[in-house]
């Protein structure tokens, strides 16, 4: 494939970086699909994801500059997320993998 390469900068390892592991994809999924979630939403519709997996998995995707956190001066606090700028560049790489499962997986069946 002559678009896809190895190189010095590695950009495909950073990629993998940024999403990497069982959660984070699944996170931005999520955003993407909803826009914007609270913690308590995320993590009813990541079942059966930990508090600490969660919370330290939405700390690093921030830290990537991949979603945002607005925090709310309320009592109790409240914190939703959503996809940031970067996050949303991230967008067709979604659909695209979303195109490949529907074109290569039988249906499911119910």
């Amino acid at each position: 494939m002559q678009h896809i390469c190895r190189t010095k900068e590695a950009p495909f390892l950073r990629t993998l970086a940024i999403i990497n592991g069982k959660w984070k994809f699944r996170i931005l999924y999520e955003l993407a699909c909803e826009t914007t979630l609270r913690y308590g939403e995320l993590k009813r519709n990541l079942a059966p994801i930990t508090h600490k997996m969660l919370s330290d998995q939405l700390k690093d995707l921030a830290a990537d500059d991949m979603i945002v956190r607005h925090i709310y001066p309320e009592v109790p606090p409240r914190v939703d997320y959503s996809l940031s700028p970067k996050g949303l560049t991230f967008l067709p790489i979604m659909v695209a993998l979303c195109d490949w499962g529907k074109e290569h997986t039988a249906p499911s069946k119910t």
